[in-house]
């Protein structure tokens, strides 16, 4: 594969091309998770896996989950993670300023 080039902008958002995300796998609403490699100029994207949801729901023969059971499937970091957004989300909703985080 030849080299594509993206510009970063001013808020730190890149569109990875359709091209990589294809051959990779990637899809929407996919989690990512970026390391910093060893020589510190490199960073290596995948994508995670953020709970058991999906085959806790084959084992038990559920076809449904509820938010709650799905938020206590995740780690204290991802509940955390989760709370953020959410928080961001609704702040936006009602008229306010992300401040990136």
């Amino acid at each position: 594969m030849e080299k594509i080039y993206r510009i970063l902008g001013k808020r730190g958002r890149i569109t990875i091309p359709y091209e990589i995300r294809t051959a990779v796998g990637f899809s929407q609403n996919d989690v990512l998770s970026f390391t910093k490699s060893k020589d510190g100029r490199s960073v290596i994207v995948r994508r995670e896996k953020i709970c058991d949801c999906h085959e806790k729901e084959q084992k038990d023969g559920k076809d449904e989950i509820t938010l709650l059971e799905f938020l206590n499937g995740l780690s204290i970091e991802q509940q955390r993670a989760a709370l953020v957004h959410l928080s961001v989300k609704w702040a936006q909703a009602q008229g306010g300023e992300s401040n990136g985080i």
